[in-house]
């Protein structure tokens, strides 16, 4: 991380804590909800399979620069399906570095080539083992590690979402994480239980098993891009919700802190980690801070 992002970030934590502001610092542009893939625990692919054109999203991310965000995520559906005549998702990273933004991450399946230097950070779905992976996303899992070996650049993180699936292969993928060239390191969720996935959401003693596998993986080396002072809030959904310094955008509607908070209840059983990380972090959490300084200037 460049020193001149380092210092806004950190100035802009001090005033988060010490004057209680809400204004965002993290932004999602939701490029388009359609998507290659029907994955078991997923609720938000193909509802109306639209690609957004680019002047909009130009407009939307503009929109975000200017209310202070200046770490933006390019999300789907599948965001490599997006474009709009030659332009394609490079050019939406490429636009969004020359805005200003100074970190600028995309979420990805993994199932198309991964030409992506300019992007900070490539979140890559990878859910368990070759058989629980498959389980969960199709017969995808030879093609994404294929993927992930031609990529261009070593900004992947895997991206795992934790569910009754699988939920005792954490340990596989921190160490596929760690072994596999190209990948900087993983990012664990929790699943968050929308009403048609809600089966699939795990008890806290199973969400506690799974902090005590990361845990144990952190210690053995496993390069996870999480905070483990976080667990204990995350394991008994007790950290503050909405996050007010975190907002999506989709199609021109937009959302504090994601696109799920219009759900019914749906909040109390948050299972985004990042959401915990930076709700606590803003509320001057001391063992959040370090962690996260750490954290990040490690894997950003």
């Amino acid at each position: 991380m460049k020193l001149s992002s380092f210092l806004h970030f950190a100035t802009f934590g001090v005033k988060t804590i010490l004057f209680r502001k809400k204004s965002p610092i993290l932004g999602t542009v939701i490029v388009t909800d359609k998507c290659n893939l029907h994955c078991e625990h997923c609720s938000v692919n193909n509802i109306t399979a639209i690609v957004h054109p680019y002047e909009q999203i130009r407009k939307e991310m503009q929109q975000l620069y200017d209310m202070g965000v200046r770490i933006l995520f390019f999300c789907g559906g599948e965001t490599f399906l997006w474009k709009d005549g030659e332009r394609t998702l490079r050019d939406l990273v490429i636009e969004a570095k020359s805005m200003g933004f100074l970190i600028v991450n995309v979420v990805t399946n993994g199932t198309f080539p991964i030409d992506l230097p300019e992007a900070d950070l490539i979140l890559l779905s990878l859910d368990g083992d070759k058989q629980r992976h498959n389980e969960v996303r199709g017969d995808t899992y030879d093609t994404i590690m294929k993927n992930i070996s031609n990529a261009t650049a070593d900004n992947i993180c895997f991206y795992m979402a934790i569910n009754q699936i699988n939920k005792d292969y954490v340990r596989d993928v921190c160490l596929t994480a760690r072994d596999t060239q190209n990948v900087r390191a993983v990012s664990f969720n929790f699943h968050t239980p929308y009403p048609d996935t809600k089966e699939l959401a795990l008890s806290k003693e199973e969400k506690a098993k799974c902090c005590d596998t990361i845990t144990q993986m952190m210690k053995e080396g496993a390069p996870v891009f999480n905070l483990k002072s976080a667990f204990p809030y995350l394991i008994e959904n007790r950290f503050p919700t909405p996050c007010h310094q975190c907002v999506v955008m989709e199609n021109g509607k937009l959302s504090t802190c994601g696109r799920c908070i219009d759900v019914p209840g749906l909040c109390d059983r948050c299972g985004y980690f990042f959401v915990a990380e930076y709700t606590l972090l803003f509320k001057g959490n001391p063992k959040i801070i370090f962690e996260m300084l750490h954290t990040y200037l490690k894997y950003i």
